[in-house]
């Protein structure tokens, strides 16, 4: 250990006990927002990799059943997860016999080849990926917020140690009737401590906040993609199968 970081671990020591609760709340918050860094990193890692990897094998494979097979080894992809509950949708319809079709024959009588009425039977699947959609989004962003908190409260919190240790620095002076050095040092030592471990516990906050923030975004604009794109497959079966049973292949 070098001498300098002994000189600081004994201001620490030597600080007033407002100062070291101070430092005691910076480091809870820096521990914390380190371990939703690292929670989080790997989570969004895991999630990007087999959303991508789930993406592919969707447009490659032939049927949506084997996307669907695929999709249940994929339990890190949000992409994945939201696609299987619209498939179960789809084939609760489909074995329940209820017509895709929710508007009934006044639709298809007042729309000329009844196109606009066969599919609106899909609300249920709509809804259905609407919901999952939100509900991956809301678990993405699970803890986020507490790094924009970190990073908006501990400079403040920071600044109250440094005003406090600046307080204990004019009280020396005051006590002791002199402005010399060695009366005004202790208490500025502990106000640059503690400004510095406000910095220092802040900024890697903020910037992993914005961070998570900017791939969550992406990962959202992916769910809604592929939710406009699995309904559009399946209007296009219904149009191939009309009349018939639902088919899986695509």
């Amino acid at each position: 250990m070098t001498p300098d970081s002994l000189n600081v671990f004994k201001m620490i020591l030597d600080a007033g006990l407002m100062v070291q609760f101070v430092l005691l709340l910076l480091l809870l918050f820096s521990v914390t927002s380190w371990a939703i860094i690292l929670i989080k990193f790997r989570y969004l890692r895991r999630a990007f990799a087999e959303s991508t990897g789930f993406t592919e094998f969707f447009w490659k494979s032939r049927s949506l059943s084997d996307a669907f097979a695929r999709s249940k080894q994929l339990r890190s992809s949000p992409v994945a997860r939201i696609f299987r509950i619209g498939y179960l949708e789809l084939k609760k319809l489909d074995q329940s016999g209820i017509p895709l079709s929710s508007r009934g024959t006044e639709a298809r009588e007042e729309e000329p080849g009844g196109l606009g009425s066969r599919f609106t039977g899909l609300d249920n699947v709509q809804r259905a990926l609407r919901r999952a959609s939100r509900s991956e989004v809301t678990k993405m962003t699970q803890m986020v917020p507490f790094l924009a908190t970190t990073g908006n409260t501990t400079p403040f919190i920071g600044l109250f140690g440094t005003v406090w240790g600046i307080m204990n620095s004019f009280h020396g002076i005051g006590l002791r009737g002199s402005a010399s050095l060695a009366v005004v040092a202790p208490g500025i030592s502990e106000a640059l401590v503690a400004t510095a471990a406000g910095l220092a516990v802040a900024i890697p906050a903020v910037i992993f906040f914005n961070y998570f923030m900017n791939r969550i975004r992406v990962l959202e604009s992916e769910l809604e993609s592929f939710s406009a794109d699995f309904i559009n497959i399946i209007e296009r079966e219904m149009l191939r199968r009309e009349g018939g049973a639902l088919g899986d292949g695509r």
